[in-house]
């Protein structure tokens, strides 16, 4: 199993697409393992973004990502991190194909909805980053369903 953060960006959550794009990755069969609504703090925002730093639209994104509440969340499943990019299209919403989540919903480049871990290690970072481990739960398979272990 492999775990990935997704953030629900401001424009997503304020167009109240949130279910919606968590609705595509549930059907497909990943697993909430973690979720919080959150006003994102400036310095969090800026660690996120940190490998960003130095290039021009940098500051437009901090300011864009703590423009408004987000939705964070952490997606388990098998492949998780390329199932998730696959599932959101083309950054450019202009230029994602239809049927994905950006060809869908995206606007452009910038209001594209969500966030999503890039590979195994930044995935790590970002959960790291957003979430204790605590409040991310473990599932285990028992007979025919799934069960959250304590």
């Amino acid at each position: 199993m492999e775990r990935t953060l997704i953030i629900c960006k401001p424009d997503c959550v304020n167009r109240m697409l949130v279910g919606e794009v968590l609705r595509r990755f549930e059907s497909k069969g990943l697993r909430l393992v973690g979720m919080k609504l959150q006003q994102s703090p400036k310095p969090q925002v800026e660690k996120h973004y940190e490998v960003h730093k130095e290039r021009p639209f940098y500051q437009s994104l901090v300011d864009f990502m703590t423009s408004g509440p987000v939705v964070v969340a952490v997606l388990e499943g098998p492949g998780a991190i390329a199932v998730v990019r696959n599932m959101l299209g083309a950054t450019d919403g202009r230029q994602a194909v239809p049927g994905t989540i950006r060809g869908d919903f995206g606007l452009d480049k910038q209001f594209n909805l969500v966030h999503a871990s890039d590979g195994p290690e930044t995935a790590n970072f970002e959960i790291g980053l957003f979430f204790k481990p605590d409040e991310l739960v473990t599932y285990q398979r028992a007979a025919d369903r799934w069960i959250v272990s304590a």
